[in-house]
């Protein structure tokens, strides 16, 4: 499997205002993987969606009552089949607890009401087997559609167009029941020109007229020549840019010049529990929605990995008499807020 962030390598570079090179791009996403974890002992939970299924021991062997299966960390977010003692249990007959609040649900309970029972079989040992969706919630948002056909297999290509440039390295993509993992960005032909008399190579001229500036998002990167550059505005079809982005070099450009944009993804496909399968031109793509406060918290442990690294690990701020060590205390200030909203609590039984 592909490995999961909470944030994207364009949100840390983006926080720090580093230039995205092969160099950068490594050490950033080294960091993440690192502060995804902490995140994961921190908060004793996963704020991604996996379909799996889990095994359970029959729930008078949890001392908890007969009817009641606690999952423990394996929080769901829905269930497709429930099988206890080799019998299918109907979906009518058990519900998903706390009904008020989840998913995340934390124990499937029987209907009293219903014949259905959690079953021994033959051993009380892995008696129950659930398959479903587990994590903390599902939440996406819709952020695309497929411009042409997307094939079953893992190198096929296809277009899309976007409706917001937020797509970054890490994040987590659907399209019908496939889950997706964006491992890079590519530069794309948007098939439009630069406009008007070209540019200047001034970091004043920062209007990049276009044929069709509704095929454009704000914060996309575009590329004309050699020179990358930032839409920060757009109104109609002239883009307002800050000129020589991630670290390129400001330059003329003539009027005319092909207009790349920074749109292309390449994909793991597949994964958390999903198949590679094809997908039809218009089918709906989207975007994984992490917790805010679990974002801000992953995206503020990977800046501390990455400074304390670049200072050997005695990172101190100030100089001379004022020079104190760096403590981070707004990096604890998160970590604390976030195990007040998002932090499980493990149960205890006796033993």
């Amino acid at each position: 499997m592909a490995t999961v962030a909470y944030c994207t390598r364009e949100m840390v570079m983006a926080a720090l205002d580093v230039a995205e090179v092969a160099r950068n791009s490594a050490q950033v996403d080294r960091a993440i993987e690192a502060a995804t974890d902490a995140i994961h002992g921190l908060l004793k939970r996963r704020f991604y969606p996996q379909l799996a299924t889990r095994y359970f021991d029959w729930p008078n062997h949890q001392y908890a009552r007969p009817w009641r299966l606690w999952l423990d960390q394996d929080e769901l977010i829905s269930v497709s089949s429930l099988v206890a003692g080799g019998v299918t249990i109907p979906s009518n007959d058990y519900f998903l607890e706390p009904a008020n609040d989840g998913p995340p649900y934390t124990r499937i309970e029987v209907d009293l009401a219903s014949s259905s029972a959690f079953a021994p079989g033959a051993t009380h040992q892995r008696a129950v087997a659930v398959t479903g969706l587990f994590g903390y919630s599902a939440d996406e948002d819709q952020v695309g559609d497929l411009t042409a056909t997307l094939g079953a297999t893992e190198g096929a290509t296809g277009s899309a167009t976007w409706t917001t440039a937020r797509i970054g390295v890490g994040a987590i993509l659907r399209i019908d029941s496939e889950r997706m993992i964006v491992t890079a960005k590519t530069m794309v032909d948007s098939t439009q020109n630069l406009g008007g008399a070209g540019l200047q190579a001034s970091s004043s001229d920062v209007t990049v007229p276009v044929s069709g500036g509704a095929a454009f998002a704000v914060e996309e990167v575009l590329a004309i020549d050699s020179e990358r550059m930032l839409i920060v505005d757009k109104t109609g079809n002239n883009l307002t840019v800050k000129r020589a982005w991630d670290g390129t070099v400001l330059a003329a450009h003539s009027a005319g010049a092909d207009v790349y944009t920074l749109t292309g993804v390449e994909l793991d496909r597949g994964e958390l529990g999903t198949t590679i399968a094809a997908h039809s031109s218009g089918a709906d793509i989207f975007r994984h929605r992490v917790p805010p406060l679990i974002r801000d918290l992953a995206v503020a442990e990977t800046i501390n990995q990455l400074q304390q690294e670049t200072a050997g690990y005695a990172r101190v701020i100030g100089e001379g008499e004022t020079a104190r060590e760096g403590t981070g205390r707004g990096l604890f200030d998160l970590r604390r807020d976030a195990v007040a909203r998002y932090g499980r609590q493990a149960r205890s039984r006796a033993v």
